[in-house]
């Protein structure tokens, strides 16, 4: 028997290729709807087998339907790299990543018990609807998104500095006023416990017991409430930025307004021809 020549084996790959990656072909989309209907039946088996009297009746059941989707998702993850255009790029990218780590924790199960559960991160392959559904306004959204969080990444990291030297400063008073004897046994655990408070969570684990202490915890609830809108508002400042559309810095000769469409001759107020 002949052994396969390159060309046959490209045209192999290209075909596969088409199939895993197209959505504009019958197998194409077959495919992908297999592959979500896939997803989301494993995620469930995950979840189901968590539940204690459920694998008591059905452990036997759940243990072959994960085998059987581990090595379905591992058969899929060879042909996507096999087909892959370029190997490298789609190992190292979002989605390679995802369809690795989706298969992993069956095989670590084999040596470390319970990390089978961490298979769960398989519901991030459920993104590739939007790939499939074609919804690429929401991709868009996505976008928007993305970018505002990375222009205001400096921000938003100024922000949580200070907020750490401020808990640290908090913790450390609250540690000297209360101490040992109410419930303050070190600097870390007091740390702690000013994080909870800023945040309004209130586990009650840990209280101030002086009135001195309760006056710092009161002005550490005070505080938390005054910041904790503070990232948020940084984020949405950006993103109402990034979806501004875009302008063109050009003044309107007759009734000077400043700042147009791209692209755009006239004025769209009082349509007067601009010297763009």
């Amino acid at each position: 028997m002949k052994q396969p020549t390159v060309e046959a084996l490209n045209r192999l790959r290209k075909r596969i290729h088409i199939v895993i990656e197209g959505t504009d072909t019958r197998l194409g989309k077959l495919f992908d709807i297999v592959l979500l209907i896939a997803i989301l039946a494993s995620v469930a088996v995950v979840m189901l087998d968590s539940v204690l009297y459920m694998r008591l009746q059905y452990g036997t059941i759940f243990y072959y339907a994960e085998w059987f989707f581990t090595i379905l998702f591992t058969i899929e993850y060879a042909l996507r790299l096999f087909s892959a255009p370029n190997r490298f790029r789609y190992v190292f990218s979002f989605f390679g990543v995802v369809d690795l780590l989706s298969v992993l924790p069956s095989y670590l199960s084999l040596m470390f018990v319970g990390v089978q559960y961490l298979i769960v991160i398989r519901i991030l392959r459920i993104l590739r609807i939007f790939r499939v559904l074609k919804l690429k306004a929401y991709m868009q959204q996505a976008g928007f998104l993305a970018s505002a969080l990375k222009t205001s990444q400096q921000k938003i990291t100024v922000f949580f500095l200070s907020l750490v030297l401020l808990v640290t400063i908090f913790g450390s008073v609250i540690y000297v006023v209360e101490g040992p004897e109410n419930g303050f046994t070190s600097i870390p655990l007091s740390i702690y416990w000013a994080i909870v408070t800023m945040t309004t969570v209130g586990y009650g684990d840990l209280s101030p017991k002086t009135p001195l202490g309760q006056t710092i915890a009161s002005m550490v609830m005070i505080t938390g409430y005054s910041i904790i809108a503070v990232p948020t508002g940084i984020f949405t400042s950006e993103l109402a930025r990034n979806m501004r559309p875009q302008l063109n810095p050009v003044t309107c000769p007759n009734c000077g307004k400043f700042g147009h469409a791209v692209g755009a001759v006239f004025c769209d107020r009082c349509g007067h021809a601009l010297h763009v």
